[in-house]
């Protein structure tokens, strides 16, 4: 498994949960917005860190520790993050894994065989070809049916998940969040989080660094959302 980012402790990858978070590399999609521009474009330009070292240091966590984020990229494009879920889970630890949702295969493998406690999806834009397409930098015809079978299994399914959107100045609009909200009627939780431009940091195109939304915009955004989904929150 090639680890590429390992943090120890977080507060806020796991809601009410105390968790360490691997990051794996590359991702199928390109979305404008995305932080995480080496790992996604430049992996081979960061170290690897061997899962050894990832076990030595969980190990001293045991006990106050609750569970691993495994994040990216997108880690349902590798072959052996079902071993790299099976590891964690022998040495104690919960697992959360984060996803655009592109592969439901293997995502349906982790939850058959229990090797998941939590999937955090991403739903990038309404389910359309042209708002997919511009969220994700990629032509996203093929990928979105992978996304709805993924969104699918998830809500009929018996296990804990999140669906979730970045909202991003230029991409998305109250409309936007309608339709989003629509195709997931029924789901256990869905989080609006919002696009922030931090210091240190781009993004895969620049110009979307240029702003970010307000407390008041997305608090708008929210209410809109919790009209179709009254469980909706803000992150």
């Amino acid at each position: 498994m090639e680890i590429k980012g390992f943090v120890d402790v977080s507060f806020v990858d796991w809601d009410g949960k105390l968790s360490s978070v691997i990051f794996l590399p590359t991702c199928n999609f390109r979305c404008p917005f995305c932080h995480n521009v080496n790992l996604v474009l430049y992996p081979e330009k960061l170290d690897t860190i061997s899962f050894e070292d990832v076990e030595d240091q969980l190990k001293k966590q045991i006990g106050w520790t609750d569970g691993v984020c495994i994040t990216g990229g997108e880690p349902t494009l590798h072959s052996d993050l079902p071993e790299l879920c099976s590891r964690l889970k022998k040495i104690g630890f919960l697992v959360k894994v984060d996803t655009n949702g592109t592969n439901p295969t293997m995502l349906k493998e982790l939850m058959d065989r229990g090797l998941v406690d939590y999937v955090a999806m991403d739903i990038k834009a309404p389910l359309t070809e042209e708002k997919y397409s511009k969220a994700t930098g990629i032509k996203a015809e093929k990928l979105l049916e992978k996304v709805k079978e993924s969104i699918k299994l998830l809500l009929g399914s018996n296990m804990d998940y999140e669906f979730r959107t970045t909202v991003v100045p230029t991409l998305h609009d109250e409309d936007d969040i309608k339709q989003i909200c629509r195709s997931l009627r029924g789901c256990k939780k869905y989080v609006l989080q919002r696009f922030e431009v931090s210091l240190g940091k781009t993004t895969i195109d620049p110009d979307f660094m240029a702003k970010s939304l307000t407390e008041e915009e997305m608090q708008k955004f929210l209410t809109i959302a919790e009209k179709f989904l009254p469980i909706a929150k803000l992150r």
